[in-house]
């Protein structure tokens, strides 16, 4: 056994002790910290967002991943453990998060919402190129792209969902949720419009990226992404696969190389250097960076301008 799958089965123990010792005052059932409102574990920001969004002041919502960390490869420590197994509502991504996937298999229960159920995932080859022998844990997703927030409206579809189990968990405010939802669907629907208009003419359509986070945004705009990684953004591409990105770089006359916040830009950066491009963030949204007073919307805003002025779009 690895000492990252020891120390998920150490915490989860230690995590099950402690919820044992209290046994004896418990009602049965998840209660939730605060009988006011519903407590909600998000597994990373875009599910926070929606979770917030969504809920309202009805929700009391806590994301596993802290800002500034990168989430793919989060573990958990017994308090988080805790913390799945005390919610009232585990919205998560089964496949992008194996330490998340291994809390709820123990601990969630029918209070887990995988939003892979509303959206099933493209293959991770979707929306860009086929490259043979990408690297990322493609193969531990099962080939499976997981970021599936990147397209608004799968996003919207996701939030609809995620309303009606708020609903199921709280039925005193079931008909807010929608109301919400409703909001939301509408405030995503018209970023869809904004993507859809502001990268309609553009002078190029490859976007080379430092992993390959960028599928679903790349079929929903009809866009080419080059990923200079697979789907993880923390494996090192080969010299043979750097090879590759900076020859399909120039034959595409990119200008510009792709990083992103959570992630160290050197790679970009030595592939900039060697095609005579610049580099820019183009942000995965899979956490905000800490301090950052952006969210979901404003941040994909950024990208699309960042997007614009890289394709030269008119």
């Amino acid at each position: 056994m690895t000492n990252r799958a020891t120390y998920r089965v150490l915490a989860a123990a230690t995590a099950l002790l402690a919820l044992g010792a209290g046994a004896g005052c418990s009602t049965g059932g998840a209660a939730g910290a605060d009988p006011q409102r519903v407590d909600v574990v998000a597994a990373f920001y875009p599910l926070q967002f929606l979770a917030e969004r969504i809920g309202g002041d009805a929700v009391r919502v806590t994301n596993l991943a802290k800002p500034g960390a990168e989430p793919h490869d989060l573990e958990l420590n017994p308090s988080q453990v805790g913390e799945v197994s005390d919610a009232e509502l585990i919205v998560y991504l089964k496949g992008f998060q194996p330490a998340v996937d291994d809390a709820v298999a123990q601990n969630g229960g029918d209070r887990a919402f995988d939003v892979t159920s509303v959206q099933p995932l493209l293959d991770a080859a979707a929306g860009g190129h086929d490259h043979e022998g990408e690297e990322g844990h493609a193969e531990e997703s099962g080939g499976k792209d997981p970021h599936v927030w990147l397209d608004p409206t799968r996003l919207a579809g996701i939030g609809d969902q995620l309303a009606q189990r708020l609903g199921k968990a709280d039925p005193d405010h079931a008909a807010d949720y929608t109301a919400r939802a409703a909001a939301l669907r509408a405030d995503l629907t018209a970023l869809d419009g904004e993507f859809k208009h502001g990268l309609a003419t553009c002078q190029r359509r490859e976007i080379v990226t430092s992993h390959a986070a960028f599928g679903y945004l790349a079929d929903r705009y009809q866009l080419d992404q080059v990923g200079i990684t697979g789907l993880s953004p923390d494996v090192e591409p080969s010299p043979q696969r750097l090879a590759h990105v900076i020859e399909e770089a120039k034959e595409h006359q990119a200008t510009t190389i792709f990083f992103e916040t959570l992630v160290s830009p050197k790679v970009a950066e030595t592939i900039a250097g060697q095609v005579g491009a610049k580099t820019a963030v183009l942000d995965p949204i899979e956490g905000l960076a800490a301090g950052s007073n952006g969210d979901y919307l404003s941040v994909m805003r950024t990208n699309l301008r960042t997007l614009q002025t890289a394709l030269s779009c008119s």
